[in-house]
């Protein structure tokens, strides 16, 4: 990259960074370092948009350390905003690619259903069908696994959705809001009092896995089901990003990300960020598979006698007596 190039992709990432940023004040301060460090010239011998992807970045988080604000080097590109047909055909084609996040759909012995999402939830409309399918399979499970580990981020509707399979309400849940103060708008989050597929009962006990890998989206939901005491949360304290943000192309593999907006959770009026996600169960994640497998099979084997259960009962009981390997 030369000087002059370099110079305008910084200096439009702090007006954007001034005008959208989540705390207008923190964002006005970001955008005046920038401007400074531009004139010393800090940048301007950085010969690669991924060198400066990494320096700006570490500019952008001083004192704040929010880890939705950055400059994000694309290796493929990326395509841009302001061509939102192109835009959508693009997180089309990435969901398809990932089975609408919808990773890993298992039961495994002892009926005992795995859902695994990453490496975002995808919004609705591209993957809400993989939702569906996913939770019709594991519908009939006595107990979920809900793997989170690398699930990095994603929609806050997909988010929604998910929890209407699992909150098992006939009325609307409110979940959280979404405040954006560069246009002063609150916007509200509910569960569906209809899903196009089976609920998993409300009955039925679920484990939700995460890492430090956990981010965004993937926090959200863990945090949404941990709050509204829906599942148990085991592993390792999360990203903790909760500002959403927007992304804005400033260069053919370079593309400003801007949080623009704070959850309010419905429950406990904050939300996770900085903090992350803390687990109930803080396990290391490579072992958070294996401590929610044994306690959802210990569960099993707590269920009221059924002949036509035997199967499922040897299954949970050669299981523990096994011992569980990471999943």
């Amino acid at each position: 990259m030369h000087t002059e190039e370099i110079r305008a992709v910084v200096g439009r990432l702090g007006a954007l960074v001034a005008e959208y940023y989540v705390f207008p004040e923190i964002g006005a301060e970001v955008a005046d370092r920038l401007a400074a460090a531009v004139a010393e010239g800090r940048y301007d011998d950085l010969g690669t948009p991924e060198q400066l992807a990494e320096r700006v970045t570490a500019d952008l988080q001083v004192g704040n350390r929010d880890k939705h604000l950055r400059l994000i080097f694309r290796r493929d590109g990326l395509p841009d905003e302001t061509d939102p047909v192109a835009e959508e055909a693009h997180w089309r084609r990435r969901a398809a690619l990932d089975a609408g996040g919808m990773a890993r759909v298992e039961r495994l012995d002892g009926n005992i259903g795995l859902l695994e999402i990453r490496p975002l939830l995808y919004p609705p409309n591209m993957a809400g069908p993989a939702v569906t399918a996913a939770m019709s399979l594991l519908a009939s499970t006595d107990a979920l696994l809900i793997d989170l580990r690398r699930c990095v981020g994603g929609s806050p509707d997909q988010v929604a959705f998910v929890c209407s399979h699992l909150l098992d309400s006939d009325e609307p849940v409110h979940l959280h809001d979404l405040v954006k103060p560069a246009d002063g708008t609150t916007r509200q989050f509910w569960t569906m009092p209809y899903v196009p597929g089976p609920r998993f009962s409300g009955t039925k006990p679920i484990w939700v896995l995460t890492s430090p890998a956990t981010f965004s989206g993937g926090e959200e939901l863990a945090y949404n089901l941990q709050q509204f005491g829906r599942a148990v949360v085991v592993g390792e304290r999360t990203g903790g990003g909760a500002h959403p943000r927007q992304g804005f192309k400033l260069h053919e593999q370079l593309e400003a990300s801007v949080p623009v907006a704070r959850s309010v959770s419905s429950v406990t009026g904050t939300n996770w960020e900085g903090t992350g996600v803390v687990p109930d169960l803080d396990v290391p994640a490579d072992e958070a598979f294996a401590e929610a497998y044994r306690l959802a099979a210990g569960y099993v084997l707590e269920l009221p006698p059924d002949p036509e259960r035997n199967g499922v009962t040897d299954e949970a009981r050669a299981m523990l007596g096994a011992g569980v390997s990471a999943g």
